[in-house]
């Protein structure tokens, strides 16, 4: 396998980048890594060169840049270069911590889509925090490349997210759900009602109706279909209100005297680990399911650690060869249809 990767992309680029790679080399023996940047800031970063080539890139596209105008005026980018390799063949995957548009808008105009497919979707996984819930995770898609979406686009996302969970999860039969603002079958707008019907018609899904927002980390479903706006928007409030929470706790512990500081120390290892099953870096980067190869955005910010995972994540999607199990899927349907519906 070859995984070509944005070394300049993201808040610790590149030195969490390299770290993150390195870490992950060392743990599969069957990738190899190309990485676009710098020559100049990469290489010496790079404590062992085993499986690590370093492709020297001029330019580089900002966090803060217009997307679609960054992909067209910068050829030589370490994203557009690497969205690229895999394109011409030269790599199985593109990994990015970058500009979260200007990765998306190369995965569409340069890798480019599925037949069959006609928006992508942003995929990302969610822990789920109920303890009794069969699954510990949730795929949740389109989690943001897609502001506006038409009733064929979120069918199409139920799909996509159905084989990312079957393959990446080894999730049997997975529960598709739809995010709405109630859990009745009448319940949202004229696309969430049509989309609902949509997906109740589709015999070989698992559709088992709308999931409400606060219902988002319940385990209530495998697999959650919204639009990217109402997805994104959910997201980010959940996001902000776990950390309002564990601001609420730090200042309790801290202003909460001896005993508050005792409680902390022997419920330390339980915070721990509750930390870690909720942190989203724990399942990787958000992959924009739909396109001819694996593209996978992890958070700006993402350290080492989180870097390493992400390629393991990468790795399993190139193992179990879920992109092309999805192309001759989208394909024999695009097929049925052109037989059913003939001009």
């Amino acid at each position: 396998m070859k995984i070509a990767v944005d070394a300049m992309g993201g808040d610790n680029a590149p030195e969490a980048i390299i770290e993150g790679v390195e870490k992950a080399r060392d743990q599969y023996s069957d990738i190899e890594f190309d990485l676009y940047g710098d020559p100049a800031r990469v290489q010496p970063l790079i404590k062992d060169s085993t499986r690590l080539k370093v492709i020297k890139t001029t330019q580089e596209i900002l966090m803060g840049e217009e997307p679609v105008k960054a992909i067209r005026h910068k050829k030589d980018s370490s994203i557009v270069r690497a969205a690229q390799a895999v394109k011409d063949g030269e790599a199985d995957a593109f990994f990015s911590a970058g500009n979260t548009g200007a990765v998306l808008a190369a995965g569409i105009f340069i890798v480019g889509r599925i037949k069959g497919i006609s928006r992508p979707g942003l995929t990302s996984v969610l822990p789920v925090a109920n303890p009794d819930a069969t699954s510990k995770q949730m795929v949740y898609l389109d989690s943001g490349a897609n502001a506006e979406s038409k009733e064929k686009n979120l069918v199409d996302f139920a799909y996509l997210g159905r084989f990312y969970a079957e393959r990446m999860f080894n999730v049997k039969n997975p529960r598709i759900g739809l995010l709405n603002n109630g859990a009745e079958e009448d319940k949202g707008d004229t696309l969430h009602k049509a989309v609902w019907q949509d997906l109740h018609n589709e015999a070989d899904l698992n559709f088992v109706g709308n999931v409400e927002s606060g219902d988002l980390l319940n385990g209530k479903v495998d697999v959650l279909v919204s639009d990217g706006w109402t997805a994104n928007a959910a997201l980010k409030a959940t996001e902000g209100t776990a950390k309002v929470l564990m601001n609420l706790i730090r200042h309790g512990i801290e202003n909460g005297g001896l005993r508050a500081k005792l409680a902390y120390l022997l419920l330390r290892p339980v915070l721990h680990q509750i930390g870690h099953s909720m942190n989203s870096s724990t399942y990787g980067g958000a992959v924009l399911l739909g396109l001819k190869a694996p593209v996978v955005k992890t958070h700006g910010a993402s350290d080492a650690v989180a870097v390493a995972s992400t390629i393991g994540q990468i790795h399993r999607m190139i193992e179990t060869k879920m992109i092309e199990q999805t192309v001759e899927f989208f394909g024999q349907q695009k097929q049925l249809k052109t037989v059913d519906n003939p001009r």
